[in-house]
């Protein structure tokens, strides 16, 4: 126990409990690159009467994983994991989309230190699903017009608070207990990512300050049976002002003698929560979620929540089919109607061999009343296919 209180300790003083020399690094890297293509045949209401989003698209999606690490003569593993987007769009001018610093151990757990999910959102489960084209991400966005709002509750299980994306932030994970595993997040500030470590205005209006997460993950296996259940909780504290332009002494706005203008916010701090499960018998796996996110009006996004229900069956072979359902809603206020998503796919995936499947799919996806405004509506038909490459 002592030494174990004394390795525990250098690690939060950032000391190395012993030399690295007579170590070498693993120089790991991986990654994956999925292929869509489909057609869509798209109906719109109203305010996109005139505008064509019927035929084919191709849309891509991968990432270059490096991930080197070095264990020492104690036991511990230090490495860093950097994710290259392999189309530039969801990194930044430099690609980047995650990259912290990972210290483990078999005794300890897991500490990771930079810009990533938060504990809560890796420990959510959601639906099972067949193949790469998810119906709870943005997948669908790139066939048709359809509003999707990942790592909010209207669009996906796996939320955060105020919808952050890979921030700054402290992560911990114990070791797993007979399949227990819970874990913490702290981050500092919403305004930051991968590419942007600071320095932070806590009062910026768009900014969420102090983020805390916790996810609790239970997996186990009981003969033929296998559970898995996550659950997790967030909250961070809102900027203490509202900033918007005001007239100068001309008394006209929108003149160059303009003024920034502090109100008190009376929004309240964000909060995000879910709880989902898988349960698998033999070749068959079900299960679903359920998530709100309560925004407390931060940039003018409304309350969400969303759920969703699948299935899976792995048939004898190499092929395996799944029907998945999503519906999430978003609070445009009151006296307003809700808008809406909601998804369904029916997809079949075929291993054709090491790192390599192919899908084909067909899945259905609305928007309801965008912007609150009744019969404001966008409904899409996409039928596809997909290739997929793990290394």
């Amino acid at each position: 126990m002592k030494k174990h209180l004394l390795c525990t300790s250098a690690i939060a003083l950032g000391v190395a409990a012993a030399p690295a020399a007579a170590q070498e690094w693993n120089l790991d890297w991986g990654g994956y690159y999925n292929t869509h293509v489909g057609f869509a045949d798209v109906s719109a209401g109203a305010p996109r009467i005139g505008q064509d989003w019927d035929g084919m698209a191709v849309l891509g999606d991968g990432e270059i994983i490096f991930t080197p690490s070095v264990t020492l003569d104690n036991g511990m593993t230090f490495g860093i994991n950097v994710q290259y987007e392999a189309q530039n769009g969801g990194g930044g001018v430099d690609g980047i989309d995650e990259s912290y610093v990972t210290i483990s151990s078999d005794t300890i757990g897991r500490i990771e230190l930079g810009g990533e999910n938060s504990a809560g959102y890796k420990s959510m489960v959601g639906a099972p699903g067949v193949g790469s084209f998810a119906i709870m991400s943005a997948s669908v966005s790139g066939f048709a017009p359809i509003s999707h709002a990942f790592r909010q509750a209207s669009g996906s299980p796996w939320t955060e608070v105020a919808g952050n994306n890979d921030v700054q932030r402290v992560s911990y994970f114990t070791p797993s207990f007979n399949g227990l595993t819970v874990g913490v997040s702290y981050a500092p500030s919403t305004n930051s990512n991968a590419s942007n470590v600071g320095p932070f205005d806590r009062n910026a209006t768009t900014n969420v300050t102090d983020v805390f997460d916790i996810g609790v993950r239970y997996s186990q296996s009981f003969g033929s049976t296998d559970v898995t259940i996550g659950a997790r909780w967030g909250t961070g504290a809102a900027a203490d002002f509202n900033a918007a332009p005001g007239a100068g002494a001309d008394g006209i706005l929108g003149t160059a003698d303009d003024v920034t203008v502090l109100t008190p916010n009376l929004g309240s701090d964000p909060e995000t929560w879910g709880i989902g499960a898988q349960i698998g018998y033999g070749a068959f796996t079900v299960g679903g979620h359920y998530a709100e996110n309560d925004n407390g009006g931060i940039g003018g996004v409304g309350d969400q929540e969303g759920w969703s229900l699948g299935a899976t069956y792995d048939i004898d072979g190499p092929w395996s089919v799944g029907l998945t359902g999503f519906n999430g809603s978003i609070d445009n206020g009151a006296g307003v109607n809700d808008t809406e998503y909601n998804a369904y796919k029916l997809s079949g995936s075929r291993e054709l061999g090491a790192g390599v499947s192919w899908d084909v799919w067909a899945v259905y996806a609305e928007n309801q009343d965008i912007g609150g405004i009744a019969n404001n509506d966008i409904e899409a038909t996409i039928v596809g296919t997909s290739i997929n490459l793990s290394f």
